[in-house]
C-alpha cells in the first residue's frame, strides 16, 4: 500500500490521523535533523498499522514535509 503523508516534526506528541484512506497527517515529538523525524514516522506507522518497523518504507521526501510511503503488510 502506498500512502502520502504531510509530516509535521516538532509536535507536542506523536499522532497519525487518517484524512481519506491513503492519505495522513503525521505529527512527531522528534525534531527535522539528522533523520530523527524520519525514524520517528516509521516507528508511528508501524505502531500504527501493527507491522514490524521494517514493513515501512520511505521511497519519496527524505528531506520534505510531504512524503510518499509504502506499507507492506506482513504475510503469516
Amino acid at each position: 500500500m502506498k500512502i502520502f503523508a504531510k509530516v509535521k516534526a516538532g509536535a507536542k506528541e506523536n499522532k497519525a490521523e487518517q484524512l481519506s484512506e491513503n492519505q495522513f497527517v503525521l505529527s512527531v515529538k522528534a525534531p527535522a535533523r539528522e533523520g530523527r523525524a524520519n525514524e520517528a514516522v516509521i516507528e508511528l506507522l508501524s505502531e500504527y498499522f501493527a507491522i514490524a518497523k521494517s514493513c515501512v518504507t520511505i521511497i519519496k521526501g527524505n528531506k520534505s514535509k510531504n512524503k510518499i510511503i509504502t506499507i507492506e503488510k506482513e504475510v503469516k
